[in-house]
This record gives C-alpha cells, structure tokens and sequence, in this order.
C-alpha cells in the first residue's frame, strides 16, 4: 500500500468522519457476496434445510422483523459508547482500528477458525505462522528460526514466558539433582539452575539420565514438596525456589503470573528505578548477587519496552549486557521483554522514520532482538481490534514447555500448536488482522513505523504547546514514547496540593464531553527517583508518597495532520484552563 498524498493514515483508516466510508463499505459487501458464494456453492447438491416454504411463513418473517429490531437497539445503544475513534481521544491505549485490521479480522471471523488445531484451521494456520514471521522480523527476531503464536492479550502473553522459563529452569534442576543423586557429587542448585538447553544437553548425554528419570525429579511434573526435599538434602541447604525479577515500572501481570504459577509473593522481587523511571541496571546486578547468594535461582529478568504508566522504555541493552556477562560465567538467564506496548515502535528501526526516537530507545528496541521471549499486544499500537496479544521467542528450543495428551486431535500436524499454548481455543481472526496489515502496510519504516514517527511526533508538538499555552504545566520527564503525562504545580509548590488540582481537573476532564484523557499515580515507593526528578524541576516540595499525572496517550494518527492539530490544541488548552478555575 502506497502513501497518497504524502499521508499513509489517510488510506489506512476509516477517518473520524467516516471519510473513506464508501470504499469500506464496498469491501465489506464484497467479502460478504464471496463467503455467500462460497456457502452456496459448496456440496450444492445438498437440500437445504431452510427452503422458501419456510422462509416466507409469517412466524419466520416474524422472527427475522424480531431480531432486526434488537440489532438495531444494540446498535442505538453502541453509539453511546466511548468514541474512541476521534483524535479528541488521547485517554487509554485504545484508537482507530486500521481498515486492514478491521477487514482481515471480518473476513477471518465469517470462517471462524480455531487455532488450536489445523484440524479446524488449516489455512488460518498458516496466517498465523506468517504473521508471526512478520512481527518476528520487526522487532529484529529472525524470522526463519522465531516462534510463538497469537494470544488473548499481554497478560497471557506474558504468562507464556514464564511458563517456558520454569519448563527450562526445572529441567536443569532436574537434571542436577539426578546426577547429584546418582554420583554423591555437590548439588549446586543454582548453577544448574542457569544451564541453559544446549548445557543441559550435553550434560544429560554424558551422564545418561533418561527422560523418565528427569520426570522423576521434576518439581513440575512431579509432587513439588518432594522434590523441594530432595533438593535440599543433596544441596545441603535448604530449598527456597526461585525468583522472578521485575521492575518497580511493571505491569499488574506480573504479580498474577507469580501468584498462578505458585512462586508466592515472596519470590516477586522488584528491580528498582532510576530517575528517568526505567529499570536500574545497578539495582538489577543487586538483586542477581542476592539472589544467587541466598541460594535461588533467577527464573527470569523481565525489562519493559513501554510501560503502562508513562511509556517509559527500560536500558534493553544494557540488561541484555548484564545477563550475557552472567551467561559468559557459566550462567544462563532468561530474559523477557515485555513490549506490549512499545515493541511496534520497532517498526522504525532502520530508516527515517527512526529520526523521532530518542537515542536511548533507539538501542534499547534494537536490543529486543536478544532477548529470550518478548510480548506483544497488537490490539494496542497494532491498531488490531480485541482481544489480540501475540508471544514469541528468538528460536525453537526456547519455545519448549510442558506437553499434554488430546486424543481427539491430530498430533501429527508439525505446525499445530495445541499443545504449545496455555490457552486453548483461539480465534484467528487476530491473527489475520496482523497478517493484513503486514501485507498492505508492512511492518517496516516506510510503512507502518511511518505511522509510528507520526505519533511520537504528535506527542512532542502537544508538549510544546501544552507548555507554551499553561505556565502550571510540569511534564513528567523523559516521554520514551507516544505518551505524555504531566502535573499541574506552582513554583515550588507542595507535592500534596498540585495532587489536589491535578486530580480536580483531571474529574472536569472526565465530566467534559469534549475530550477524553486519563490519569495515573506513581508510588514513591516504586517511583521516587523519578517523582524527585520531576519536582527538581520547579523547586516541588515532597510532602506525600505519591504524583498524580494527567496521562494523554497519542495513538490516533490523525493528530499528525495540521488542520486537526490546529483546532484541536487551541480547544484543550481553553479547556484545562477553565478546568483549572
């Protein structure tokens, strides 16, 4: 798909004013005259069970005129909905869904495969695959080695790393303790702990321990209080489990990851922040030595690529340089990104579209690529309707988990992923979505990272002219990305009383019909280097244990274009100024 006229989005999406309404309609009643052929022309011979003798009675005109009319009162009531498509909407993580998104999920949801088996998605299977391949390349994966599939959203996505990391971390310890049982060596648990798959292939083969003997030594698969005792004897001290280290930045997934896979509260360790809100890298090397010291493992490092908060982007490249020293040292330790929300800012990555990152996201997205498994969420920046989440690791062994047995489907399918994925039944209709817009746009600069240039450009010019049109706006330093949070102060005000206002306006702003923002809240607790930055700024005074921000997100790619940006801002800032007042 080419620009026209120099604007990608213009042919990308519907509009806010329904601008491209014809042309989607058109396709709409192709795709629905097609799947109406396809149905009538396959096994024509067949009597149809609804014959016109039936479909002109009155009870069944009746209950046609029945359900019309629900559709409409469905549709009547829809319109109340939040008009998420409008520039006007700078709220949440949610815009204007592309009409390549919005096609290919119609056309995969009239076939409504279900993934999980090419026994019910044969060629839905293999959309998939490409479009795993697509996202695979964007974010630096080689897409010839890459895997993973699509899932519900970020949490389930992030769920699936830590699924795979304890599969690997439990047959390493397995392993280690077999041998350790068999020979009366020293059982380190936490070296082997860290083998990594091609170790721990190696090592099984010289010492000969079967698959049977690993399930029986596996805290997984096995009774996990047995095993923890078994461990605890041969190591000679006492059997604690694992860590899972995760920025103060995170989100919420990640305490329900280590509540659903029985780590405990205990084992979720915060990496702390530093004053720009992005994982310390010193804070990380802190909480590795202590783990090792105490004598658990690191199940997993897990860094940010977007936060839900403010966008920050965490040093992916420097974590990366962390783990690799560790892994150079005989330590090998997963590494998760989490890029829910920035990882389609990749798209960027090697041509101009680049020039709007800053120099620090450029190499932390370019780092992605080395990482273990990384999470994305097209229905987020992929502008993919929901629910849409995608998973995928850099190659085939670090896709390995657990496997179960479904009699009732074909396992002799190579590509079937029925047994690879937590959840079971999955739409293709996400998948299909990605696989169009990676075949009309493309997830490259010129293409989609184009639209991606065009929204960290919206948010920078918003924070110029915020600042230039409101003396009491203090934004919240550095804006990684393509969203933009600030507080309301005076100079040298207390932390207490800007709360006070910023919360007033934001609950004007939630009663104002005009536009739609929200609002966040960072802990000194997990946030205080930063909420000190951001009040060294204009002399704030720290006197409660918490910032409040007006938080706009600048998705809709329309707020690129200058008519809009020019009626528009001049509108908000007239409004923060009355709700200020």
């Amino acid at each position: 798909m080419s620009k026209v006229s120099g604007c990608l989005e213009g042919v990308s999406f519907l509009g806010p004013k329904s601008e491209n309404a014809s042309w989607l309609r058109s396709e709409f009643d192709r795709v629905l005259d097609q799947w109406f052929d396809w149905r009538r022309a396959l096994f024509s011979e067949d009597p149809s069970p609804i014959p016109e003798s039936i479909r002109l009675t009155p009870d069944f005109l009746a209950g046609q005129d029945m359900l019309s009319q629900k559709v409409r009162e469905l549709s009547d009531m829809m319109t109340g909905e939040v008009p998420k498509y409008t520039p006007r909407y700078i709220g949440h993580m949610v815009s204007e869904l592309s009409v390549p998104a919005l096609l290919g999920h119609f056309v995969t949801l009239l076939h409504n495969p279900n993934n999980t088996s090419r026994d019910v998605a044969r060629v839905s299977g293999r959309v998939e695959d490409e479009a795993i391949s697509m996202l695979a390349g964007m974010i630096g994966f080689d897409p010839a080695r890459a895997q993973g599939h699509f899932t519900s959203g970020g949490t389930i996505a992030n769920f699936e790393s830590v699924w795979r990391a304890r599969y690997r971390m439990d047959h390493s310890l397995a392993l280690g303790l077999c041998i350790a049982e068999k020979t009366g060596e020293p059982f380190d648990p936490v070296s082997f702990a860290h083998l990594g798959w091609e170790a721990h292939t190696a090592l099984a083969a010289t010492h000969n321990i079967t698959d049977a003997e690993l399930r029986e030594a596996s805290g997984v698969l096995g009774n996990p209080f047995r095993i923890a005792a078994r461990i605890t004897r041969a190591s000679g001290r006492e059997w604690n489990g694992p860590v899972l280290l995760v920025p103060g930045n995170k989100h919420f997934s990640w305490q329900k990851a280590a509540n659903v896979f029985g780590l405990g509260e205990e084992a979720f360790w915060t990496i702390g922040l530093d004053r720009n809100g992005r994982l310390s890298l010193a804070s990380l090397r802190e909480a590795i030595e202590r783990a090792f010291a105490a004598g658990r493992p690191v199940l997993a490092v897990v860094s940010v690529a977007g936060t839900t908060e403010a966008g920050e982007i965490d040093p992916v490249d420097g974590v990366c340089d962390v783990l690799d020293a560790w892994r150079d040292a005989g330590r090998d330790i997963w590494h998760h990104v989490d890029a829910a929300w920035g990882g389609f800012l990749c798209s960027m990555l090697g041509g101009d579209a680049g020039r709007v990152l800053s120099e620090h996201a450029g190499r932390a997205l370019k780092a992605i690529r080395r990482a273990n498994s990384v999470t994305l969420d097209p229905h987020k920046l992929g502008y993919v309707p929901y629910a849409c989440g995608a998973f995928l690791v850099r190659d085939q062994a670090s896709y390995a988990n657990s496997t179960f047995a479904a009699p009732y489907i074909d396992r002799s399918a190579p590509n079937d992923r029925w047994m690879m994925t937590l959840e079971g039944s999955r739409s293709g209709s996400g998948a299909a979505a990605v696989w169009l817009t990676g075949k009309t746009l493309t997830f490259g600069p010129q293409g989609f990272g184009d639209i991606m240039a065009g929204t960290l450009d919206s948010r920078a010019y918003f924070e110029q002219a915020l600042v230039s049109g409101c003396r009491l706006v203090r934004i919240l330093e550095p804006a990684d990305s393509n969203i933009l949070c600030f507080s309301l102060a005076k100079q040298g005000e207390g932390l207490a009383a800007s709360n006070a206002r910023t919360r007033r306006v934001f609950e004007a702003f939630v009663g104002d019909p005009e536009f739609s923002v929200s609002r966040t809240e960072l802990s000194v607790a997990n946030y205080g280097a930063l909420i000190d930055s951001h009040l060294d700024r204009y002399g704030g005074q720290a006197d409660c244990q918490s910032l409040v921000l007006i938080r706009c997100v600048f998705m809709n790619p329309f707020w690129r274009n200058p008519q809009v940006r020019s009626a528009l801002m001049p509108r908000f800032l007239d409004r923060l100024e009355t709700h200020m007042n």
